[in-house]
């Protein structure tokens, strides 16, 4: 089959979907992140304001990260300031919860931050192979992105404790 670029434009779901430059990628897997914030939104336990404040503040700001590559970077050192802050407010709250590694489990809420965390992830290694290609951005871009990922596990720490939801250990046959 050749795969071509259909002629209507109702039958091309993203104006840059058949470029063949990771820039793409990286765009519809932030995207994907976006939208992994705003189920975590929506699935977040009654009680969590302060969660569901900071989460309203971040979900705009993955947009800004998506657009921060192809267009003007719109991902800052105050953004990345605010990040640290929030991590280390919730952080604090539940210090000496986890000192091992942990299986991801948890109610609804707590599992799409999970989604959220990986999702981060997938955002870092998308930014180093860019990198990688030649591409240039902002070295803020992959700070924000790695904390991000480190922001949405200790989120699931604090709720989980809150919940008092027992975190299950994970022991390594591998290391």
């Amino acid at each position: 089959m050749s795969f071509r670029k259909p002629k209507n434009r109702k039958e091309i779901c993203y104006p840059f979907i058949y470029e063949t430059a990771l820039t793409c990628d990286y765009e519809i897997h932030t995207d994907e992140l976006c939208s992994l914030v705003g189920m975590a939104l929506a699935t977040l336990p009654d009680g969590f304001d302060d969660v569901r404040e900071d989460l309203e503040n971040l979900h705009p700001k993955i947009y800004h990260l998506n657009g921060s590559v192809r267009g003007k970077n719109a991902i800052f050192e105050e953004d990345l300031e605010w990040l640290h802050a929030r991590y280390d407010h919730y952080n604090e709250l539940s210090r000496g919860r986890i000192n091992r590694f942990v299986l991801p489990r948890g109610p609804v809420g707590v599992m799409a931050l999970h989604q959220c965390r990986t999702g981060a992830k997938k955002t870092v290694r998308l930014l180093h192979r860019l990198d990688e290609s030649g591409v240039t951005f902002e070295p803020v871009l992959p700070r924000f992105a790695n904390l991000l990922a480190n922001f949405f596990f200790v989120l699931t720490v604090y709720i989980k404790m809150k919940l008092d939801v027992e975190e299950i250990e994970f022991v390594s046959l591998s290391y």
